[in-house]
């Protein structure tokens, strides 16, 4: 017979393989449960995004609410994470309106694509709020990106093009929210504790808009924003659990498997079907994508 695995190996290598493909499936879990997210906020018809914004971070608050209530160290916050919350939550609030609106007027898949610009906004914002310097195949990454999401976004005069800068400006918003994630998890902030103080935030800057805009809505608009809500926290749990099984560089590239699910269910319950030049902008970016995290895994 020929040796096991653990033979030839060790356990270690065995614990960390394990590990590794648990974070995938943790990740690609988290990609299924956004594209949910995406979906339901479709599907829950013409309502402001700021309604649906609200009704989405609402959600997330209350279950981060109830994780930390459980948690041994409850609300404790510390105080030099202040400035890196406030920041990492307009970042993210910003970045979620601007989603959130996509979403209203693109294919579910475009405007899921268009958010997915964020690692590569990461590597340029990281430069600026960590000092972390990319190299020239991170960089030709990021102008790869770019250039595939001209493809998506299909530069032209009308209101398609606004919407779908929109949705480029909420691919910025979520990288710079990344970034300061990033800076947060250093300082060893809890990941319960951030969820919880970008959905106040989220919270409190959208209910103005709620209560002076605020449409009536029928009671399955209602379920349709609760259930996107629940969707994007099981996402952000699952993608929390995948970062603490694994390296970012080893499974971040399986998240874009959230466009791949987003595509399906737009194709199946919207009749939303990708042109040529999106398809062609898809390939572009997740080609890149990939590129970088083999180029990542041969360096590590």
């Amino acid at each position: 017979m020929p040796p096991s695995y653990e033979a030839q190996y060790g356990k270690l290598e065995v614990r960390e393989v394990k590990q590794r493909n648990q974070g995938i499936l943790y990740i690609i879990a988290a990609g299924f449960f956004f594209a949910l997210m995406t979906f339901f906020v479709r599907l829950s018809g013409d309502l402001p995004s700021m309604q649906k914004a609200f009704f989405r971070n609402f959600v997330a608050a209350i279950a981060s609410f109830t994780i930390l209530m459980r948690s041994k160290e409850h609300l404790k916050v510390k105080r030099s994470s202040i400035p890196c919350l406030l920041l990492r939550s307009l970042c993210g609030t910003v970045g979620l309106i601007c989603n959130f609106y996509a979403i209203d007027r693109m294919n579910i898949s475009d405007a899921n694509m268009l958010n997915k610009l964020s690692p590569f906004f990461a590597i340029i914002m990281s430069y600026f709020v960590l000092k972390e310097k990319a190299n020239k195949v991170e960089w030709g990454a990021v102008v790869l990106a770019f250039i595939g999401a001209i493809f998506v976004v299909k530069p032209s005069f009308s209101m398609e093009f606004v919407n779908a800068m929109i949705g480029v400006a909420g691919g910025l918003g979520a990288g710079m929210a990344y970034t300061f994630v990033r800076k947060l998890g250093k300082m060893g902030e809890r990941g319960p504790v951030i969820v919880l103080f970008f959905s106040l935030f989220s919270c409190l800057v959208t209910l103005p808009f709620l209560l002076i805009g605020y449409v009536p809505m029928e009671w399955w608009q209602l379920a349709d924003l609760l259930l996107a809500g629940a969707f994007a926290t099981g996402g952000q749990l699952c993608i929390t659990a995948a970062y603490t099984k694994a390296p970012a560089r080893e499974i971040s590239v399986f998240d874009y498997s959230q466009v791949v699910f987003a595509a399906i269910l737009g194709i199946l319950f919207l009749g939303q079907v990708p042109d040529l030049c999106s398809v062609i902008g898809y390939i572009i970016i997740i080609g890149t994508a990939i590129g970088k995290w083999a180029y990542n895994m041969k360096t590590a």
